[in-house]
C-alpha cells in the first residue's frame, strides 16, 4: 500500500494528485493508494481518498505502507521518516498558489541531500518511482536534546 498524505495545509495540491492518479492510470503504480488531502478537493476511481486520518489512523496507515508520498512539510516528513519508510516528497509551490513562500523546496532537497529521502519535480514521478524500488533511505535519528538547546540559546539571546 503506498501512502499519500498532503497534511493540513490550507491550499490545494492538486498537481500532485492529479500526476499520482496518472501513474496508477498508466499502470506505474499497481499497489492501493490511500490518499489523505486535506483541503484538496479531489476525487478518484484509482484511489481511496480522505480529507483527513485521526492521529491513531495515520500512524497505522504509516505502518503499513511501503511507500509515502508526501508534501514538502516538517510535520509530514519527520513523521514519515519516524517510520524508516521509503519517501518520496513533493514542494508545494507559491507560484502555483500551493503555499504562501518555497520554504519546502529547502526543506525536501535537505533531506534528500542527505539520503532521507527523494524528490523532484512532480512531472518526474514516474522515474522517481523507479528510483525508489532500489532506494535505501538513511535512518533517521531525532536529536531532540540538541534541538532543544538551540531553542533555549535562542531565547536566551532575546
Amino acid at each position: 500500500m503506498i501512502l499519500v498524505t498532503l497534511g493540513t495545509q490550507d491550499k490545494s495540491f492538486i498537481r500532485l494528485l492529479k500526476e499520482i492518479d496518472n501513474q496508477i492510470t498508466l499502470g506505474n503504480i499497481k499497489e492501493k493508494v490511500i490518499a489523505q488531502v486535506g483541503y484538496t478537493q479531489f476525487k478518484s476511481d484509482n484511489m481511496k481518498v480522505y480529507e483527513y486520518f485521526s492521529e491513531e489512523d495515520l500512524k497505522k496507515y504509516m505502518q503499513k505502507a511501503s511507500l509515502i508520498i508526501t508534501h514538502g512539510g516538517i510535520g509530514s516528513v519527520l513523521n514519515a521518516l519516524s517510520y524508516n519508510k521509503k519517501i518520496i516528497a513533493f514542494s508545494r509551490l507559491s507560484k502555483y498558489k500551493e503555499h504562501i513562500n518555497d520554504h519546502q523546496v529547502q526543506i525536501v532537497n535537505k533531506f534528500a541531500e542527505e539520503g532521507y529521502i527523494l524528490t523532484g519535480k512532480i512531472s518526474d514521478l514516474s522515474n522517481l518511482l523507479k528510483k525508489v524500488k532500489n532506494f535505501t533511505p538513511k535512518e533517521y535519528k531525532p536529536n531532540n536534546v540538541k534541538f532543544n538547546n538551540m531553542i533555549i540559546k535562542f531565547i536566551e539571546e532575546e
